[in-house]
C-alpha cells in the first residue's frame, strides 16, 4: 500500500518529463527565439534551409508547426540606464559639492569682512542664491537614461498584412510673415515632409499662414508641383535628407551607397528641376505684382466702360481707378491680406481660408510610369500625402493669441478633415532630416504603456551655425544633458517644435492611469483615481455636470474634465475616434487600454463640401468664445512661452513625455547666429519664464501627480531669470574689489583657498562626467558657460524687468518675429555673425567689461605705486576680473565685427562708460595727499 503511490508518482513524473521534452520548445517560444539545433534533437525533425522546416507526414500532432513558429511578442522600445561606473561617481560628487558648499557658506557667514561689510554682504547674498540655483538645476539631472527603438518590430506588428494598421499623423507647420520667414525655406520644409517614410494615406500636412499672404500660398502650390517629381525620386533612390536644399548642398559624394544605374541621370535631372523651382519661387513676388497690375487695369477699364454706359460721374470712375486688389492666378480676388491693404483684406482683418493643395491620396499604392527623357518611376509609389493650406479668420477687436491661437485653429480644422490621433508640430524652418523620424516616435506611442504618453520630444539640431558656435546656438548642454535627465523623471519639457503630441492629451483629458505622490519629497506614491477614457468622453458628449462633480480628483483645477469645446458637433464626435485610434495594440496581456489589431485598416472616407464648410467654421475668430480653448484645451494662452506652459499642464494631469534621440538627427533647423538676434531670442524665452513664475502655472502650485524632481525642474524654469540680478552684482564685484583695495573675505588664507579648490575641482569633475553621459564636447560646455554669463547679464535681466512691469503695471510685452533669413553675402554663409546691430541689451554687459578693464588698470597702478602694496588682494581681484572677462570674450568679439571693424556707437558707449566709471571711483574714493607729504 505504501509503495503503490510512489510507483505511480515515478511513472507520472517519467511520462511528464517525456511530454515536457516534446513541447519544451513550444512552451518557451513566446520568450526566446527559435533554436534550430534543439528542435532537431528533441523532435527528430528534418533539416531544412534556414527557417524552412517541415514535419513527417505521419505525424498527427495537433500542434501545427505554423503555431510552433508564431513570432514572439516583442517590445517596440527599450530603456537603458547610464552605466553605474559613470552615474555613481557623478552622484557622489554632487553630494560632496553640496556638503562642501554648505560648510563654505557657513564659514563665510561666520567670518565677515568688517573692513568692507557692504562688499561681504553683496558677495554672500549672491553666493547663497547661486548655491540654490545650482541645486535646482542639479537635482533633476541625477537620473539620466537612454532609449532605443525597434523599427523592424514596428513594421512586423503593424504592416505585416500589406495594408498599414498604423495610426494617422497630422503634421502642423506654422508661419506668419514671408518677409522674415522666406517662402523657399518653408517650401523645402514641406518637401521634406511630403517625402517622409510613413504610410502615405495616414499622413496629413497642415500649414498655418497667420499672415494670410498670397506669396506663401502660391509658394506652397509650387512646392506641391515640384513634389510630384521630388518625392518619387526620394523613394526610388532612398534619398537622405529629403529637404532638397540641404541634400544638394551636402559636401559628401551623392553617389555613395547608390547602386541603381540610372541614379546619375536622375540626380542630374532633378537638380535642374530644383534650380528651376527656386527661380520660380524667387520670381513669385514680381509675378504676383505684375498679375495684380494686369487684372487691375483690366478691371478698371471694364468699370470705366460700364460707367460711361450708365452715364456715371467722373468722380465715381476715379474712385474705381484707385482701387487695387490682389488677384489669384484664376482671376479671383485673394481672400487674405492684399499687397495694398484695405478693409477685410489686411493683417488682422481677413477671412478664413482652407485650401487643399494636394488631394486625399488613394488607399492603394499608385505606381508611376517611365517617362522618356525624364525620370523613370516604374514600380515607385507616386502618391503625395494630403496637404492643406489654412489661414484662420482674423477680425479687429479679437485677441488672436499669436502662435498658440494659430495652433489651436489647426487642431480643430485637422480634427474635422483628417483627425489623426497624433500631431507633429514643426516650425517652418525645421525640416525632417531623418525620414524615419515619425516611425521612431510611433514606437513609443504604440508600445506597452504608450497610452500614458502625452508627447514625444525630439532634440533640436541646427544648421548654419558658425564652426566655433560663438553664442552656444546648438544648446547641446540643454538638449543632450538636461532633457535626457528629465526623461528619467516624468519626461522632458515641450520646447515648441519637433514634438509629436497625442491629440487626446491636447484636449485636456487626464491619462487612463496616473500616480499621485505625497510626502516631503514625494516618497509615497499611490495610483490616482482617474476616470476611464470612455467615461470622460461620455461626460463631454452629455455636457453633464454631475459626472464632472463625481470625479475623485477635485484638489487641483487641472484635474477637472474639459467640457467647453465649442458648438461643433462634428468636432466633439471626433474626440472619441482620435482617442480609440491612438491606443496601442492589445496584443499582450500586459497592454492596458489597447485596441484590436486591424482596426485601422479601413480606408479614409472622402472629404465632402459640408465637412470642409465645418472646418471653415471652427477656424473663425468667434469660435473660441465661451469655450475652454487656451485655458484647459489645446495650446495654453497667456504666455510668450506657450510651449512650456502647455507641456506643464499635461504633466500636471499625470501624463508623461518621452525624449527620443535618434541615431540620425530627426529634425534640423536654423538658429540666429547674430548676437542681437540671439539675445532677443533668449529675452523672449526668459520673459516667458518670468510670466510663468508670477502665474498659476508656477510649479509651487502643481498637483500631486507631478513628481518631486519634475516639480523642481519646472520650478527652475520659472526662477532661472532672477539669477541675473545676483549675477550682475557678482560680475561687478571683482572691479569693486580692485577699486576699493578690499576683498570679499578678510584674508585670502588657506581655509578660503581650500574651500575654493575643493568646490572648483568637484565642479570640474561633475562637468566631465556630465560630458561623458550626455555625449557633449568640452568646448560646447564652455561655450554654454560663457553665454550663460552674457545672456544672464543682458537678456535675463531685461526679462525680469519686463515681467515685473507686466505684473505690477499691466504693461503688455510684444516681441518681433525672429528672422529666418541671413545676411545677403553669397561669399560667406556666416556673414550674419559679424553684423553689429546695436541694442539696449548691450549696455549692461558692455558696462561690466569696461568696468573690469578700468579696474584692472587702476588697481594695478595703485598697488605698484603704493607704499605698502597689498599684492594678495590685487591677485585675488585680478583673478576674478580675468574670470569675468573670459566669460565675456564672445560678447566683446561680437562687438568688434568683421576684422575688428568696430562700429562708431561702440566707441561712443565705451568712452562714456570709461569716463563715468573713472569719475565715480574718484568721487567715491578720492585720492589723499599722504603719499605726497611723505
Amino acid at each position: 500500500m505504501a509503495s503503490s503511490p510512489k510507483g505511480v508518482k515515478k511513472a507520472t513524473r517519467r511520462n511528464s518529463n517525456e511530454s515536457d521534452r516534446q513541447v519544451s520548445l513550444l512552451a518557451s517560444n513566446s520568450k526566446t527565439d527559435f533554436d534550430q539545433q534543439r528542435w532537431l534533437f528533441e523532435s527528430k525533425g528534418k533539416y531544412g534551409i534556414g527557417n524552412a522546416c517541415w514535419q513527417d507526414d505521419d505525424n498527427k500532432d495537433p500542434k501545427s508547426f505554423a503555431e510552433f513558429m508564431d513570432k514572439p511578442w516583442k517590445p517596440l522600445t527599450r530603456k537603458t540606464s547610464v552605466p553605474a561606473s559613470v552615474l555613481s561617481p557623478y552622484r557622489v560628487l554632487v553630494a560632496i559639492r553640496l556638503v562642501t558648499q554648505f560648510f563654505f557658506l557657513s564659514w563665510r557667514l561666520q567670518n565677515p569682512n568688517f573692513d568692507a561689510m557692504w562688499l561681504w554682504g553683496v558677495s554672500i547674498s549672491c553666493e547663497i542664491w547661486f548655491a540654490i540655483s545650482w541645486l535646482l538645476d542639479q537635482l533633476p539631472k541625477l537620473n539620466p537614461i537612454n532609449r532605443a527603438t525597434d523599427l523592424v518590430a514596428l513594421k512586423d506588428k503593424f504592416e505585416s498584412t500589406g495594408r498599414s494598421d498604423l495610426p494617422g499623423v497630422d503634421i502642423f507647420i506654422s508661419t506668419a510673415d514671408p518677409d522674415k520667414e522666406p517662402p523657399l525655406v518653408t517650401a523645402n520644409t514641406i518637401l521634406s515632409i511630403l517625402a517622409v517614410e510613413y504610410p502615405i494615406e495616414k499622413i496629413s500636412i497642415y500649414i498655418s499662414d497667420d499672415g494670410g499672404a498670397i506669396l506663401t500660398f502660391e509658394a506652397m502650390a509650387e512646392a506641391v508641383s515640384f513634389g510630384n517629381l521630388w518625392v518619387p525620386f526620394c523613394r526610388k533612390h532612398n534619398i537622405e535628407p529629403r529637404n532638397p536644399d540641404s541634400y544638394f548642398t551636402q559636401k559628401t559624394d551623392p553617389t555613395k551607397n547608390k547602386k541603381r544605374p540610372d541614379f546619375v541621370k536622375d540626380h542630374r535631372w532633378i537638380k535642374r528641376e530644383y534650380d528651376e523651382f527656386k527661380v520660380r519661387i524667387n520670381a513669385l513676388p514680381d509675378v504676383i505684382k505684375k498679375r495684380c497690375e494686369k487684372y487691375d487695369r483690366k478691371e478698371n477699364t471694364k468699370d470705366k466702360n460700364l460707367s460711361r454706359q450708365k452715364s456715371d460721374s467722373s468722380a465715381s470712375a476715379e474712385t474705381v481707378q484707385n482701387s487695387k486688389a490682389t488677384w489669384m492666378a484664376d482671376g479671383t480676388h485673394w481672400p487674405g491680406t492684399w499687397l495694398n491693404p484695405v478693409a477685410d483684406h489686411k493683417k488682422g482683418d481677413h477671412a478664413g481660408i482652407i485650401q487643399l493643395m494636394s488631394k486625399v491620396p488613394e488607399t492603394e499604392p499608385v505606381m508611376g510610369t517611365e517617362d522618356e527623357g525624364k525620370l523613370d518611376f516604374t514600380d515607385v509609389d507616386v502618391r503625395l500625402p494630403m496637404f492643406v493650406y489654412v489661414s484662420r479668420e482674423k477680425r479687429p477687436g479679437y485677441d488672436h493669441e499669436k502662435k498658440a491661437g494659430a495652433m489651436n485653429s489647426l487642431v480643430r480644422a485637422s480634427a474635422i478633415l483628417s483627425n489623426g490621433p497624433f500631431i507633429l508640430n514643426l516650425d517652418c524652418d525645421h525640416y525632417i532630416y531623418n525620414s524615419m523620424a515619425i516611425r521612431e516616435g510611433m514606437c513609443f506611442m504604440m508600445d506597452r504603456g504608450g497610452d500614458r504618453i502625452c508627447y514625444i520630444q525630439f532634440p533640436q539640431r541646427f544648421e548654419g551655425i558658425d564652426p566655433s558656435d560663438r553664442y552656444a546656438n546648438h544648446n547641446t548642454v540643454f538638449f543632450d544633458g538636461n532633457m535626457r535627465a528629465l526623461d528619467g523623471l516624468q519626461g522632458p519639457v515641450y520646447v515648441g517644435t519637433g514634438t509629436m503630441f497625442r491629440r487626446y492629451a491636447l484636449y485636456g483629458f487626464s491619462p487612463p492611469r496616473a500616480t499621485e505622490y505625497s510626502g516631503i519629497v514625494g516618497q509615497r506614491k499611490k495610483p490616482a483615481a482617474t476616470l476611464s477614457p470612455s467615461v470622460s468622453l461620455q461626460a463631454v458628449r452629455n455636457q453633464n455636470d454631475d459626472l464632472e462633480s463625481a470625479s475623485p480628483n477635485e484638489d487641483h483645477p487641472d484635474l477637472n474634465l474639459p467640457k467647453k469645446f465649442g458648438n461643433s458637433t462634428m468636432f466633439v464626435d471626433s474626440i472619441a475616434v482620435a482617442e480609440f485610434q491612438g491606443r496601442p495594440l492589445a496584443d499582450h496581456v500586459s497592454v492596458k487600454n489597447g485596441r484590436p489589431a486591424g482596426a485601422l485598416l479601413a480606408p479614409r472616407p472622402p472629404l465632402d463640401a459640408p465637412t470642409v464648410a465645418e472646418a471653415i467654421g471652427v477656424i473663425s475668430c468667434w469660435y473660441e468664445e465661451n469655450t475652454e480653448w487656451g485655458e484647459r484645451i489645446g495650446w495654453i494662452y497667456g504666455s510668450v512661452t506657450e510651449d512650456v506652459v502647455t507641456g506643464y499642464r499635461m504633466h500636471n494631469r499625470g501624463w508623461r513625455s518621452i525624449y527620443c534621440i535618434t541615431k540620425r538627427d530627426a529634425f534640423r533647423g536654423t538658429a540666429p547666429i547674430n548676437l542681437t538676434d540671439r539675445l532677443h531670442q533668449v529675452l523672449r524665452w526668459a520673459t516667458g519664464s518670468v510670466e510663468i513664475f508670477f502665474s498659476k502655472n508656477n510649479a509651487f502650485l502643481a498637483s500631486s501627480r507631478l513628481k518631486f524632481l519634475q516639480r523642481i525642474a519646472y520650478l527652475n524654469v520659472g526662477i532661472y531669470p532672477f539669477t541675473s540680478i545676483f549675477l550682475v552684482a557678482y560680475l561687478f564685484l571683482p572691479a569693486l574689489c580692485m577699486f576699493t583695495g578690499q576683498f570679499i573675505v578678510p584674508n585670502i588664507d588657506a581655509t578660503f583657498l581650500t574651500y575654493l579648490l575643493v568646490m572648483t575641482i568637484t565642479l570640474c569633475l561633475i562637468s566631465l562626467l556630465e560630458v561623458k553621459w550626455s555625449g557633449i564636447a568640452l568646448e560646447e560646455w564652455w561655450r554654454n558657460e560663457q553665454f550663460w554669463a552674457i545672456g544672464g547679464s543682458s537678456a535675463h535681466l531685461a526679462a525680469v524687468i519686463q515681467g515685473l512691469l507686466k505684473v505690477t503695471a499691466g504693461i503688455e510685452i510684444s516681441f518681433t518675429l525672429t528672422s529666418k533669413s541671413a545676411a545677403e553675402d553669397e561669399d560667406d554663409i556666416y556673414a550674419d555673425l559679424y553684423v553689429v546691430k546695436w541694442s539696449s541689451l548691450f549696455v549692461m554687459p558692455l558696462t561690466i567689461c569696461i568696468t573690469n578693464i578700468v579696474a584692472l588698470i587702476m588697481g594695478t597702478a595703485r598697488t605698484l605705486f603704493s607704499v605698502i602694496p597689498q599684492w594678495n588682494k590685487l591677485v585675488g581681484g585680478a583673478f576674478f576680473s580675468f574670470w569675468v572677462l573670459a566669460h565675456m570674450y564672445p560678447f566683446m568679439k561680437g562687438l568688434m565685427g568683421r576684422k575688428g571693424k568696430v562700429t562708431t556707437i561702440i566707441y561712443v558707449w565705451a568712452g562714456i562708460l570709461s569716463i563715468t566709471v573713472s569719475l565715480l571711483w574718484i568721487s567715491i574714493s578720492p585720492p589723499d595727499d599722504t603719499t605726497a607729504k611723505i
